[in-house]
Protein backbone atom coordinates (compact mmCIF):
# COMPACT_ATOMS: atom_id res chain seq x y z
CA UNK A 1 0.00 0.00 0.00
CA UNK A 2 1.29 3.53 -1.07
CA UNK A 3 1.99 6.74 1.10
CA UNK A 4 -1.02 7.99 -0.43
CA UNK A 5 -3.54 5.09 -0.15
CA UNK A 6 -2.38 5.25 3.56
CA UNK A 7 -3.25 8.86 3.92
CA UNK A 8 -6.50 8.59 2.23
CA UNK A 9 -7.45 5.68 4.79
CA UNK A 10 -6.37 7.60 7.28
CA UNK A 11 -8.31 10.41 6.62
CA UNK A 12 -11.75 8.37 5.91
CA UNK A 13 -11.50 6.46 8.65
CA UNK A 14 -12.71 8.83 11.64
CA UNK A 15 -12.25 6.32 14.56
CA UNK A 16 -8.63 6.77 14.30
CA UNK A 17 -6.12 9.63 15.19
CA UNK A 18 -5.50 11.41 11.49
CA UNK A 19 -9.20 10.85 10.79
CA UNK A 20 -11.92 13.59 8.71
CA UNK A 21 -12.62 15.06 12.71
CA UNK A 22 -8.89 15.73 13.24
CA UNK A 23 -7.77 16.87 10.04
CA UNK A 24 -10.33 19.46 9.80
CA UNK A 25 -9.13 20.61 13.39
CA UNK A 26 -5.36 20.61 11.88
CA UNK A 27 -6.69 22.70 8.43
CA UNK A 28 -9.15 24.95 10.42
CA UNK A 29 -6.14 25.72 13.06
CA UNK A 30 -3.50 26.28 9.39
CA UNK A 31 -6.05 28.47 7.84
CA UNK A 32 -6.64 30.60 11.43
CA UNK A 33 -2.57 30.58 11.73
CA UNK A 34 -2.54 32.34 7.92
CA UNK A 35 -5.58 34.68 8.83
CA UNK A 36 -3.42 35.85 11.78
CA UNK A 37 0.03 35.94 10.28
CA UNK A 38 -1.42 37.25 6.93
CA UNK A 39 0.47 35.14 5.76
CA UNK A 40 -0.70 33.39 2.20
CA UNK A 41 -1.36 29.60 2.12
CA UNK A 42 1.82 28.83 -0.09
CA UNK A 43 4.01 30.83 2.67
CA UNK A 44 2.70 28.47 5.60
CA UNK A 45 3.38 25.67 3.48
CA UNK A 46 6.53 26.46 2.84
CA UNK A 47 7.10 26.84 6.52
CA UNK A 48 5.25 23.84 7.50
CA UNK A 49 7.77 21.62 5.10
CA UNK A 50 10.69 23.18 6.68
CA UNK A 51 9.16 22.58 10.23
CA UNK A 52 7.99 18.97 8.99
CA UNK A 53 11.60 18.09 8.00
CA UNK A 54 13.29 19.54 11.45
CA UNK A 55 10.56 17.37 13.10
CA UNK A 56 11.68 14.51 10.88
CA UNK A 57 15.03 14.99 11.77
CA UNK A 58 14.44 15.14 15.76
CA UNK A 59 11.85 12.33 15.58
CA UNK A 60 14.53 9.95 13.40
CA UNK A 61 17.44 10.86 16.01
CA UNK A 62 15.20 10.06 19.47
CA UNK A 63 13.69 6.63 17.60
CA UNK A 64 17.30 5.83 17.11
CA UNK A 65 18.48 7.41 20.80
CA UNK A 66 15.43 5.87 22.37
CA UNK A 67 13.63 3.36 20.15
CA UNK A 68 10.15 3.88 18.18
CA UNK A 69 8.50 4.28 21.60
CA UNK A 70 9.10 7.18 22.86
CA UNK A 71 8.61 8.64 19.76
CA UNK A 72 5.01 7.60 19.45
CA UNK A 73 4.96 9.02 23.14
CA UNK A 74 6.41 12.05 22.05
CA UNK A 75 3.74 12.15 19.39
CA UNK A 76 0.93 11.49 21.60
CA UNK A 77 2.18 13.37 24.10
CA UNK A 78 2.38 16.99 22.08
CA UNK A 79 0.07 16.35 19.21
CA UNK A 80 -2.58 18.75 18.90
CA UNK A 81 -4.52 21.82 17.32
CA UNK A 82 -3.23 24.30 20.72
CA UNK A 83 -0.22 26.00 21.25
CA UNK A 84 2.70 24.26 23.09
CA UNK A 85 5.85 25.23 23.73
CA UNK A 86 7.08 22.24 25.91
CA UNK A 87 6.63 20.72 22.17
CA UNK A 88 8.63 22.66 20.43
CA UNK A 89 11.35 23.08 23.25
CA UNK A 90 11.77 19.02 23.73
CA UNK A 91 12.10 18.73 19.86
CA UNK A 92 14.84 21.68 18.75
CA UNK A 93 17.14 22.99 20.99
CA UNK A 94 17.00 26.89 20.75
CA UNK A 95 19.46 26.99 18.45
CA UNK A 96 17.58 24.59 16.32
CA UNK A 97 14.50 26.94 16.55
CA UNK A 98 16.27 29.88 15.76
CA UNK A 99 17.32 28.10 12.25
CA UNK A 100 14.27 26.47 11.26
CA UNK A 101 12.68 29.74 11.43
CA UNK A 102 15.45 31.68 9.75
CA UNK A 103 14.74 28.74 7.07
CA UNK A 104 11.51 29.27 6.54
CA UNK A 105 11.66 32.69 6.72
CA UNK A 106 14.65 32.85 3.55
CA UNK A 107 11.79 30.99 1.86
CA UNK A 108 8.69 32.74 2.26
CA UNK A 109 9.94 35.95 2.99
CA UNK A 110 8.37 36.64 5.98
CA UNK A 111 9.69 38.00 9.31
CA UNK A 112 12.03 34.93 11.53
CA UNK A 113 10.87 36.37 14.81
CA UNK A 114 7.39 35.73 13.57
CA UNK A 115 7.97 32.36 12.30
CA UNK A 116 9.84 31.49 15.51
CA UNK A 117 6.73 32.67 17.34
CA UNK A 118 4.90 30.47 15.31
CA UNK A 119 6.52 27.04 16.24
CA UNK A 120 4.42 26.57 19.16
CA UNK A 121 1.76 26.46 17.08
CA UNK A 122 2.49 24.29 13.80
CA UNK A 123 4.56 21.77 15.75
CA UNK A 124 2.14 20.29 17.56
CA UNK A 125 -0.02 20.60 13.85
CA UNK A 126 3.13 18.25 12.49
CA UNK A 127 2.90 15.86 15.28
CA UNK A 128 -1.21 15.66 15.18
CA UNK A 129 -0.91 14.51 11.88
CA UNK A 130 1.62 12.19 12.84
CA UNK A 131 -0.35 10.71 15.87
CA UNK A 132 -0.98 7.02 15.37
CA UNK A 133 -3.59 4.63 16.62
CA UNK A 134 -2.75 2.04 14.12
CA UNK A 135 -2.11 4.57 11.91
CA UNK A 136 0.79 4.14 9.49
CA UNK A 137 1.69 7.42 8.78
CA UNK A 138 4.19 7.67 11.65
CA UNK A 139 6.02 4.88 10.50
CA UNK A 140 5.91 6.05 7.26
CA UNK A 141 7.28 9.62 7.52
CA UNK A 142 10.00 8.20 9.95
CA UNK A 143 11.33 5.69 7.40
CA UNK A 144 14.29 7.21 6.00
CA UNK A 145 14.10 4.39 3.48
CA UNK A 146 10.91 5.65 1.83
CA UNK A 147 10.60 7.70 -1.18
CA UNK A 148 11.48 10.61 1.29
CA UNK A 149 9.85 13.13 -1.26
CA UNK A 150 6.52 13.33 0.42
CA UNK A 151 6.96 16.12 3.40
CA UNK A 152 4.22 17.41 5.93
CA UNK A 153 3.72 19.59 3.60
CA UNK A 154 2.46 17.63 0.79
CA UNK A 155 0.53 15.41 3.35
CA UNK A 156 -1.06 18.32 4.52
CA UNK A 157 -1.91 20.04 1.52
CA UNK A 158 -3.53 16.37 -0.06
CA UNK A 159 -5.55 16.48 3.92
CA UNK A 160 -6.86 20.03 2.66
CA UNK A 161 -7.55 19.43 -1.04
CA UNK A 162 -9.39 16.06 0.48
CA UNK A 163 -11.67 18.74 2.87
CA UNK A 164 -12.35 21.33 -0.08
CA UNK A 165 -10.46 24.26 1.81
Amino acid sequence: MGLFDQILGSVTNSNQQGGLGQLVKIASTIQQVSNTTGADTSSIQSILTVVGKQVHSSLQEKQATEGTEAVQNLVNQFAGTSPDSQAVNTLFSPTIQQQVAEIAAQRTGLDAGMIQQLLPTLVPLVLSFLQSGGNPLLNKFLDADGDGDVDIADAMKLASRFLGR
